[in-house]
């Protein structure tokens, strides 16, 4: 497995999963949401999905990658494209409380982050996650037209992920 796609909801363990399987596999790792925001110096840019789709299909071409991100409309497409899809799908009381606990690091400097922390961000975080689970039963169904590509994890333990992607 070459192309993997990491999706979850915000505080799922995303970027934790993928930054281990890319240390582990040598395969690059690349943040949706960077792909989405683009930094230029200290002002971050949203892109079009058209340009989205142009810096993914950019990457695509270079073969191997590990993509982790929210479901987004702009990159569905990626669905497809991957080899396997990792679904993090933790508990509802461990994402909240990830979610405080990041906030809590951003704000002490701790985390680094490439939005504000503040109160804004905060509540928009966990209007995201109750969004997610009102609409989680289409996005159930629409992961189950990908069949067996489709992995879901409760957690994101490096112990379990080395084995994904030894999968026959």
């Amino acid at each position: 497995m070459n192309k993997v796609l990491i999706i979850g909801i915000v505080a799922s363990g995303k970027t934790t999963l993928a930054q281990h399987l890319s240390l582990s596999t040598g395969i690059p790792w690349f943040e949706l949401d960077s792909i989405v925001h683009h930094q230029i110096e200290s002002i971050r840019i949203k892109r079009t999905a058209d340009e989205q789709a142009e810096v993914i299909s950019h990457i695509d071409r270079q073969g191997a990658w590990i993509m982790e991100g929210t479901d987004r409309a702009s990159y569905q497409f990626l669905y497809d494209m991957a080899d396997i899809i990792i679904f993090l799908d933790p508990l509802l009381w461990k994402r909240k409380l990830r979610i405080f606990t990041r906030y809590l690091k951003q704000k002490l400097g701790i985390e680094p982050c490439h939005y504000k922390p503040d109160l804004k961000m905060l509540r928009l975080m966990y209007q995201w996650t109750r969004d997610f689970e009102q609409n989680r039963p289409a996005f159930e169904y629409k992961l189950r037209s990908y069949g067996l590509k489709v992995i879901r994890l409760t957690d994101n333990r490096p112990s379990r992920s080395d084995k994904l992607l030894r999968r026959p």
